[in-house]
């Protein structure tokens, strides 16, 4: 089989996609023939060495996969080959078949796309964790989604939407911007040519945000905190600006706000039975035409290199799919 390679960490154009042999399925495990694989900022990450999870080499990055079955491993009943399937593997994602945990992988339900599958776990998973069980986010609250374009944050603004909340989607173009808006954003800030903090005054009379959704880090994230409302819970997802971002404690008194650590990896690992009612309603909104992934390109194996670029410079609107 094909599979994109990283033989040592380095950027994007490092990779390589060869020849290797396919996986066997073992207990617990099962073969998928994949058909459609997410891209996610971990991703640039891991082949950088500057994720959680190491994998010894070489290996394939790509944790978010949709196929078909292929082979079951001793103790799974749940699958037979031939099911059509979504998976979190971690990695090894990018290749024409992987290894995935049976624990870990779920039917596609009717009418649901192998892209669409694999463009659910990642963004939606986490940024709906998030909302419900880090920041209880309640109807009519005011949602701030920072880097609200990008794959996580506009999955936050569409399940904002859908829980009820009034969202405010503040990104770097007009562009940008109008896909927020499309997909469910009643308020809109460009930082690139806005201030943040006298455009959160405006939209919300002074009374500041209840919940902050920030996946970006860096500068904007203590103008931000520095606009939540009393009580309001600023969620920290991620630092795709590239610097983590040093805060003055004293805000957090001054607000009694509270800064909540969003990690849906370790999450879905430690609780995977709350993990899997997330991923059901996910997958309800969804049937019930509440949600619709955004996905900006489909690429293949041999331009992975491209897609992970594009998603180190920031210049993905939703989601970039690998269809081997």
């Amino acid at each position: 089989m094909k599979a994109v390679l990283c033989r040592q960490y380095g950027p994007p154009e490092t990779l390589t996609v060869e020849e290797t042999e396919s996986p066997k399925a073992t207990k617990g495990k099962l073969v998928i023939q994949v058909k459609a694989c997410g891209v996610n900022f971990p991703d640039t990450l891991m082949i950088q060495g500057k994720y959680q999870f190491k994998p010894p080499f070489p290996f394939s990055p790509g944790g978010e996969v949709a196929g078909v079955v292929k082979e079951v491993g001793e103790g799974i009943t749940h699958l037979k080959p031939g099911d059509a399937v979504f998976a979190l593997t971690g990695w090894g994602g990018f290749a024409e078949e992987v290894l995935a945990d049976g624990s870990k992988t779920f039917p596609i339900p009717d009418g649901m796309d192998s892209v669409t599958a694999a463009s659910l776990m990642y963004t939606y998973g986490t940024s709906y964790h998030a909302l419900k069980d880090r920041a209880n986010l309640q109807p009519g609250e005011t949602l701030l989604v920072l880097g609200a374009a990008g794959g996580v944050g506009l999955a936050a603004v569409e399940l904002g939407r859908i829980m009820g909340a009034k969202v405010v989607a503040a990104a770097s173009t007009d562009e940008k911007l109008a896909l927020c808006q499309q997909t469910g954003a009643g308020e809109t800030i460009n930082y690139s040519r806005e201030d943040l903090r006298e455009r959160i005054r405006e939209i919300t009379g002074g009374s500041g945000v209840d919940v902050i959704y920030d996946p970006v880090g860096g500068d904007l994230s203590e103008a931000a905190l520095r606009s939540i409302s009393w009580r309001g819970r600023y969620l920290v997802v991620g630092f795709a600006a590239g610097s983590i971002p040093s805060i003055p404690l004293n805000l957090p008194l001054l607000k009694g706000c509270s800064v909540v650590g969003v990690f849906w990896g370790a999450f879905a690992e430690k609780q995977p039975k709350d993990n899997f009612k997330n991923v059901q309603a996910l997958l309800t909104f969804y049937q019930k035409g509440e949600m619709k992934p955004h996905i900006q390109a489909e690429y293949p194996l041999e331009k992975v290199p491209q897609a992970l670029t594009e998603m180190m410079h920031r210049q993905v609107m939703g989601k970039l799919v690998i269809t081997p």
